[in-house]
């Protein structure tokens, strides 16, 4: 499958995301072209703030794997990853991110911080802005969808 079919995969978890009423980010880790780990934003069923796609699906692709070391592996996620992510991304070892959206107010991989610039002992390749418009489009109808529906409320 190529990066697009991946983003699109991504997508789909983002819009289910959005369905449950959690902010629409979607993440799949992928090895070997075989996706490992899926994941989607459950904080507001979790009541949990680490309940981000990435997380879970790189506890998805671990288990998947057998293996806390996933430096064969991609991820694509629909969101420029936070620093919380970033930092799981660095500690997972994973070799490549690709993201949608660029995140101007948590973004850490070049937006509000570049965590991958540091000296940390893994440094991932970074592309973002793959299926961009698509990603920033789910986003910003989520949150205008919950200030109507707040405004109505």
């Amino acid at each position: 499958m190529a990066v697009d079919g991946f983003m699109l995969e991504a997508l789909a978890l983002a819009r289910k995301a959005a369905e449950e009423g959690e902010v629409p980010v979607g993440c799949v880790i992928v090895r070997d072209g075989v996706v490992v780990g899926r994941g989607y934003n459950t904080r507001e069923a979790d009541q949990n703030a680490l309940a981000h796609a990435e997380l879970s699906a790189i506890a998805e692709a671990c288990q998947t794997v057998g293996f806390w070391r996933l430096p064969d592996c991609e991820m694509f996620v629909t969101l420029e990853p936070c620093p919380m992510c970033a930092g799981a991304v660095i500690n997972s070892r994973i070799a490549k991110v690709t993201f949608g959206a660029a995140d101007p107010k948590a973004g850490a991989c070049g937006s509000v911080v570049d965590l991958f610039s540091y000296p940390f002992n893994h440094k991932p390749e970074v592309i973002g802005g793959v299926l961009a418009e698509e990603s920033a489009a789910l986003l910003s109808g989520f949150f205008r969808d919950l200030r109507d529906k707040n405004r109505n409320a």
